[in-house]
């Protein structure tokens, strides 16, 4: 049996489960015991080791051909990929994402996906543990909607965070930073996707930019993203900045920047306003800030209690 089939075979009888490409290699020396070791004294390796790392290139180069004539074959966009098998077409998963129940205790049996807001949480400790950003969720209907219907479309980002640049300086470095007027914190807005494919890369991204423009750094996070996006979320970045995290829900530290942020050096008050004026979840979000900003404190303003 060729490579290919072999693997396109395991790929399609499990149906949805996620494998990387070692763990592929390592079935193909169990399931085809006979055929593995041929290929090994053919190639001349003289350990298990050496054999699977062959097969493990050997995937890994064959995947873009592998893809272009199986539809179905998907991948991630994180390290290492990962390798699944799905009959539903990029629509259909991101229909099927949005429109879970919004529940933490009783998650659709049916579906590996979560829910969105199963999602902020994880994306809130991955923020702390990687730029020591502290994060409150702000909710859309909490807003005034003054505006009328879609008024404040693609206005609010679903969470929004700030990370502290003082956190142990010096009292006389501190005092320095105050006269200078130089910046204290940097502020972050997030959007979160549960799936991120080719039929929502453009929307989501561009409700990203919408949705951040008045922050230092704007992120698109997503439980799930197709590897066959990269090169169009990179041009993206190019023009918008906006970075991309895949977030790992086992273990929200060990997600990964699949595109840093770009530095906005200004924040954008007069929109900061709006939201704040327009969100009473915005609102607490500002007066955290502010309450930083005057005590020189991330405990003293809530966060640590609240984020």
């Amino acid at each position: 049996m060729k490579l290919r089939e072999a693997v396109i075979k395991k790929l399609s009888a499990s149906h949805g489960e996620q494998f990387k490409a070692r763990d592929l290699a390592e079935w193909l020396m169990i399931t085809y015991p006979d055929v593995c070791a041929e290929k090994a004294q053919r190639s001349g390796f003289a350990t298990e080791t050496m054999l699977r790392n062959q097969l493990v290139a050997e995937i890994g180069a064959n995947r873009p051909a592998w893809e272009k004539k199986h539809p179905q074959l998907r991948t991630t966009a994180d390290r290492p990929r990962l390798y699944y098998w799905s009959d539903k077409s990029d629509e259909q998963a991101v229909v099927e994402a949005e429109t879970i129940p919004l529940s933490f205790e009783q998650p659709d049996p049916v579906s590996p996906l979560p829910s969105e807001h199963s999602i902020y949480q994880p994306v809130m400790d991955f923020l702390h543990s990687e730029f020591g950003a502290f994060a409150v969720r702000v909710d859309e209907k909490t807003a005034s909607n003054k505006k009328g219907l879609n008024g404040n479309k693609w206005l609010f980002p679903d969470l929004c965070a700030m990370e502290s640049l003082i956190e142990g300086l010096d009292a006389e470095v501190l005092s320095l930073v105050n006269l200078t007027g130089a910046e204290k914190a940097y502020l972050y807005s997030i959007e979160v996707k549960v799936v991120l494919n080719r039929s929502n890369v453009r929307e989501s991204f561009f409700q990203t930019v919408s949705n951040s423009s008045w922050a230092n750094f704007g992120y698109l996070v997503a439980a799930q993203v197709d590897g066959k996006i990269m090169e169009e979320l990179r041009m993206l970045h190019g023009l918008h900045g906006i970075g991309v995290v895949r977030l790992d829900l086992d273990d929200p530290s060990d997600s990964q920047v699949l595109i840093p942020a770009r530095l906005n050096e200004q924040v954008d008050w007069e929109t900061f306003n709006r939201l704040t004026v327009e969100n009473s979840d915005f609102r607490s979000f500002a007066m955290r800030v502010k309450h930083f900003h005057q005590t020189n404190s991330v405990s003293a303003s809530g966060w640590k209690s609240g984020a």
